[in-house]
């Protein structure tokens, strides 16, 4: 059976001083809670994970998971610049039940394909019986997954997956046509849920979702029945959502304001909204709820 699933990308609360708003992080997990997505994606990019250290860490892998793992999968992100600091993030989260996991490639300093391996193999040792999920975005890491390389990381005993950020579709049905059948990928942009099914992923991890999941669960509800008029007004709603939100944190937080949700900040350096942008998120917030 076509999946259409619905991973959630959760942004991170903190106050305006930059300290972990971690009753704000609850709030957001409680609504995103309500969504009916498939699952929840934290402590990602859109959770501006490299901003949050491992104290931190603990206390919203801890909120997350009595917050949404009733209503929903949970996949802690777990990814660090070296292995040994992905498996302390790994063994933190498994304290609090976590048994999905996604690693981000090493970052930051250009990495072989052997040296990824090996980074992912102690991941996937750290994982013991859960599931990983391999976190493909070379525009922020520096560090490209080939198709060749996804093959091998596919064998690894917990590796089930893919999240694949600002590739192309044609990078999907690359490692489609490589990875063994039952290897999960999803599409990290937002609006291409039906064109990423298309090529033989299984869903989207979206971040605008967790503000306005209304029209994206329209569009994986069209998918499924691919009725083409359906799908066609649902993906002219996802894109005007995407289109004024988009993966910006700080809009996105925005938006929970004017949800009544909470009031967050951004800790990472990311540019408040203009008054402009405030008033396009209140507008497509108020047109999508």
């Amino acid at each position: 059976m076509t999946r259409y699933d619905i991973l959630t990308a959760i942004p991170t609360a903190f106050g305006r001083d930059g300290s972990l708003d971690l009753d704000g992080s609850r709030s957001i997990f409680r609504f995103v809670a309500q969504s009916g997505n498939e699952g929840a994606f934290v402590l990602g990019t859109t959770g501006e994970f490299p901003s949050v250290n491992a104290e931190e860490f603990a206390a919203l892998v801890e909120a997350a998971m009595a917050e949404l793992a009733e209503a929903m999968r949970v996949i802690v992100h777990v990814g660090q610049p070296s292995a040994y600091e992905a498996v302390q993030r790994v063994k933190l989260a498994q304290q609090f039940g976590a048994t999905e996991f996604a690693a981000l490639t090493p970052y930051y300093l250009p990495a072989s394909d052997d040296s990824i391996f090996k980074y992912f193999q102690a991941v996937s040792d750290a994982v013991g019986d859960g599931r990983l999920y391999v976190y493909v975005y070379p525009a922020r890491s520096g560090n490209h997954v080939t198709p060749d390389l996804l093959v091998r990381l596919s064998a690894l005993p917990n590796v089930v997956g893919a999240k694949v950020s600002e590739l192309p579709l044609e990078a999907i049905a690359e490692y489609r046509a490589v990875v063994p059948a039952d290897f999960e990928l999803f599409t990290g942009a937002d609006r291409d849920l039906i064109a990423a099914v298309e090529v033989g992923a299984q869903g989207v991890v979206s971040g605008v979702s967790s503000v306005t999941p209304k029209p994206f669960r329209a569009l994986a509800d069209a998918g499924r029945s691919g009725d083409a008029a359906a799908i066609a007004s649902a993906q002219e709603a996802v894109d005007e959502v995407v289109s004024l939100i988009g993966g910006d944190m700080a809009r996105m937080k925005e938006a929970y304001r004017v949800l009544g949700v909470t009031d967050a900040a951004c800790r990472m350096a990311i540019a408040e909204p203009s008054d402009e942008a405030r008033a396009d998120v209140a507008r497509v917030v108020a047109a999508h709820r």
